[in-house]
């Protein structure tokens, strides 16, 4: 039986949190008793990510471009749905997550969208850090943390813009949103049910991080400062 949705997942060396995300979109799956294939594109894996993923059942990719956007790309064009879910290998869904997406994705109101995203674990510097980053993200008006779309939207947009090092995931929210206002869409959010994400980079950085680093806040947020990115997230540790 085809797959009736797709979710593709970009991963780095992920052997910690591969398998509860994996794991999620099988139970979510569940649920609707629908069959959901998982797509992981591997970049520069050099731990146990691809043999987890696919004891769990997933297809794997390989993808070692030093850019984030290209390993998204990478991980939707090897899908065989006609729609896609992105999502991060350190997040999962909730048990009812594909139920709401299904709800959506193929409703010709939609052109695609967000969803609310919850973390692991809360602090009063986690909040802070949060309330720091969110007017680059509230003036935008759109959702992230994983995205849900058809496919032929996905290339009528041309993907993830590769030319970018960060935010690449709003950039594309934005570029989706357009599409979609243009064909008289809306961009949707999945409210509830959403995914849960780790705090792996205030574990590693520390919870105030964010917060007392402004310029790189603005760095990041540029999409185009290479030292910034590898500091943050390419050559951070996993």
């Amino acid at each position: 039986m085809n797959p009736i949705l797709s979710v593709a997942i970009p991963a780095h060396n992920e052997e910690l949190h591969i398998a509860r995300c994996v794991e999620s979109i099988v139970m979510s799956a569940r649920q609707v008793s629908q069959p959901v294939e998982v797509v992981v594109a591997l970049n520069r894996c050099t731990d146990r990510t691809r043999d987890i993923a696919e004891s769990l059942g997933a297809r794997c990719v390989v993808e070692d471009t030093r850019c984030i956007s290209a390993v998204r790309n990478a991980a939707v064009r090897a899908t065989t749905a006609p729609a896609v879910v992105t999502l991060d290998a350190d997040s999962w869904m909730s048990q009812n997550t594909i139920s709401e997406i299904l709800a959506r994705v193929y409703e010709g109101r939609y052109v695609g969208g967000g969803c609310m995203v919850s973390l692991e674990r809360y602090s009063v510097g986690i909040i802070c850090s949060i309330l720091a980053i969110a007017p680059y993200l509230v003036r935008q008006r759109v959702s992230i943390g994983m995205f849900w779309f058809l496919r032929e939207s996905f290339d009528a947009i041309g993907g993830f813009d590769e030319t970018l090092v960060s935010v690449e995931d709003l950039d594309f929210a934005v570029r989706l949103k357009s599409y979609g206002q243009s064909r008289g869409q809306r961009y949707g959010t999945i409210w509830r049910n959403g995914i849960t994400t780790s705090c792996r980079k205030c574990d590693q950085f520390g919870d105030w991080y964010i917060f007392r680093n402004p310029r790189l806040v603005k760095a990041l947020f540029s999409g185009r400062n290479r030292r910034a990115a590898d500091h943050f997230w390419y050559d951070a540790r996993r």
